[in-house]
Formats: structure tokens, sequence, C-alpha cells
């Protein structure tokens, strides 16, 4: 194997242009795209026709802060869950229903499922 990945890090990086290939935000159905880091989790719509981000939410907004008390499962489960409920509420917000869910090279489990059911609940369409 001639370009094999050095790290994990590289290997996401590499899944995830892999996935780019075929997922593209436009303005009636932006990109949803889910970063996780050790310790946050971090949302953004994005329109890649026009190269814009709509809407962000992460962790450590003030948003999610200001609501972390109804968190049902305590932890960064809950908050990544929440994340997604938020970011749905702004997309809902600006008049969008629908996305496409960019998962950004992680695998779709734990904190990355969180995100996208918790935009699935508050009723955005993935």
């Amino acid at each position: 194997m001639a370009n094999k990945p050095k790290t994990r890090q590289e290997a996401r990086e590499r899944r995830h242009r892999r996935i780019r290939k075929k997922i593209s935000g436009t303005p009636d159905r932006p990109r949803l795209c889910v970063f996780r880091s050790l310790n946050h989790v971090y949302a953004q719509l994005i329109d890649d026709t026009t190269q814009r981000t709509l809407a962000t939410v992460s962790s450590l907004s003030p948003d999610v802060r200001s609501r972390i008390d109804e968190v049902k499962p305590k932890g960064k489960l809950g908050v990544s869950e929440l994340v997604g409920k938020i970011i749905a509420e702004k997309a809902k917000a600006q008049g969008l229903e629908r996305a496409r869910f960019d998962r950004g090279g992680y695998l779709y489990h734990g904190r990355v499922r969180a995100v996208a059911e918790g935009a699935r609940a508050a009723g955005l369409t993935i």
C-alpha cells in the first residue's frame, strides 16, 4: 500500500475527502457537517454552492450551555444530542426543512449519531 495513512487523523481526513466527493450542500438542502474533538462536538450547516456557513453550534456555545440542564443522558452523548436539536432549530428559523448529513469521516456511532438523532427529533429531515 503506497499511500497508507500514518495516523488516525490522516485516516479520518482521507475518509472525509471520500465522503465529500459524494455529499454537497445546496441552498435548499445544506450540508450538516459534524466535527468531534476529545471533549466537544461542533455542527455546521454549510451551503457549498456559495461556500457559506449558514449556522453553527458547538458544545461550547452559549445556547447549549444555557440549556445544559435539560440534557437527559448526562455527559458528552446528551450534550451532542442537544447540539443537534439546536442546529435544527436554527435551520428551521432560516426556513430550512432538510439537510444532508456529513459525518466528517467518523463512524456513525456515539456522539456523531447523537447529533443526527437530535436534529431529526427537532424536525430536520436528514
